[in-house]
């Protein structure tokens, strides 16, 4: 799936739509793809000459991945015909195992555990050639976004 796909699924548009592709997805597992390069608003000086992905990025690859996945879980709208989105509510458990850097490409994953009511629990991780770079724990709430002021 494209990143045109993408954004008909979530509401994230550059630069901060941070997924490239979706690889493989079922009801409750997803598999994106993103490539980061040098040029990308959140490497520029962090850090100077030995550039590194925020951690939080890292993150938010996840929650994206993980909005993209309930997507298909939310045939909710509102009354003025908008789609429902999921906003993350927490986060826990987060590790960080591998520095990212401009030019990985990155697998990221995100499981849906369990849902209870309009809370979506997930897991997702991202790897670099195989090998875990971040992991973490989440939650998402579905939020109407007429009524975020």
């Amino acid at each position: 799936m494209t990143a045109e796909k993408i954004e008909q699924l979530i509401p994230h548009r550059s630069p901060m739509r941070l997924l490239d592709e979706i690889i493989s997805q079922t009801d409750s597992e997803i598999v994106c793809r993103k490539t980061f390069h040098s040029d990308e608003f959140f490497v520029q000086g962090h850090f100077p000459g030995h550039p590194i992905v925020p951690g939080i990025i890292q993150c938010e690859c996840c929650l994206q991945a993980g909005a993209i996945l309930l997507a298909s879980q939310m045939e909710g709208v509102n009354d003025a015909g908008a789609s429902l989105v999921p906003v993350a509510t927490r986060m826990d458990n987060v590790k960080f195992k591998r520095m990212v850097r401009p030019g990985d490409t990155v697998e990221v994953h995100a499981v849906l555990k369990e849902r209870v009511s309009h809370a979506f629990f997930l897991t997702g991780k991202m790897t670099v050639n195989g090998k875990l770079a971040a992991r973490l724990d989440f939650a998402c709430s579905v939020a109407d976004p007429s009524n975020v002021k």
